[in-house]
């Protein structure tokens, strides 16, 4: 019972089920990996599938930002582009952190209570990107509307033009891709 993949990771589990019949899935349990598999599936297929599958999440996730990644990246661009520090910014303290249920935005702040959120489709953007935008965010502790005075903060950020459209890019690309996949499912 794919005994070579178990002895190589011992930190993946196997769970087959008699109702998926085709596809072999893996995911995150905690600090696990856990691989969904068909009942039928032979040993020598699901080991070869799910090495695939393993060392791609595996991947994804090396490549993953963390939050105090986040927040350290943050306190340099408030010295670099705002000339002063988080905390004296923000006395009472800033939340920053990634999120998954930000879909429709990059990023969101609450300049009341000191939150930044930052959408997980970030995580594997260009550096400059990503500064951008959590600069904006930031700026919204000190001005909360887009007004001027924001603008006047966000300019001194020279990649923010270059930074505006990559995203727009990568929106576009995004509606190509699910046009692709709504033809393909007609077909």
């Amino acid at each position: 019972m794919t005994v070579g993949l178990l002895d190589d990771y011992p930190n993946v589990e196997v769970r087959r089920s008699a109702r998926r019949k085709r596809t072999v899935a893996a995911q995150r349990e905690g600090d696990k990996i856990i691989i969904l598999a068909p009942q039928k599936i032979t040993d020598r297929e699901l080991d070869s599938i799910a090495r695939g599958l393993v060392t791609r999440l595996e991947k994804r996730q090396s490549l993953q930002r963390s939050d105090d990644e986040l927040e350290r990246r943050a306190h340099e661009l408030v010295a670099q582009y705002l000339g002063t520090s988080l905390s004296l910014l923000r006395p009472d303290g800033v939340s920053l952190r990634w999120v998954t249920n930000q879909n429709s935005r990059w990023g969101s702040c609450t300049p009341m209570e000191g939150t930044i959120r930052i959408s997980h489709r970030l995580q594997g953007v260009p550096d400059y990107v990503l500064d951008a935008v959590l600069l904006h965010e930031l700026i919204h502790l000190i001005e909360p509307g887009h007004n001027e005075n924001f603008y006047r903060f966000m300019h001194r950020y020279s990649e923010h033009e270059r930074a505006k459209a990559f995203l727009e890019g990568y929106l576009h690309g995004q509606k190509g891709r699910v046009a692709l996949v709504d033809q393909e499912e007609e077909s």
